[in-house]
């Protein structure tokens, strides 16, 4: 989601099972968002820095144009619910060529 990044709003979707042993890394500057669909999910984050709530925020789950191949209403936390929509979302990110 960083400015002016010729990918900005697309999106990539990627199943992480207990299975295929897959993991994914989401740089800074990118958005990322997940649905479970077994029951007793797990889900492990690792982090690269500590825990900072004031920079914590969120974008509407569908305001971004995913196909989430939902197949019942999802149930969200407080905060996705009340989260932004994209077309709203200031990113604090700048996209930087790579020489």
């Amino acid at each position: 989601m960083r400015k002016g990044s010729p990918t900005y709003g697309d999106w990539v979707g990627v199943d992480l099972t207990f299975d295929n042993g897959r993991q994914l890394w989401i740089p800074a500057g990118f958005l990322h968002g997940f649905v479970t669909r077994a029951a007793d999910t797990e889900i492990v984050y690792k982090c690269s820095d500590y825990y900072a709530p004031e920079s914590d925020g969120g974008v509407a789950w569908d305001s971004v144009g995913i196909d989430w191949q939902l197949t019942a209403e999802p149930i969200l936390s407080g905060k996705d619910a009340a989260a932004q929509t994209l077309a709203d979302f200031d990113s604090p990110f700048t996209y930087e060529p790579q020489a």
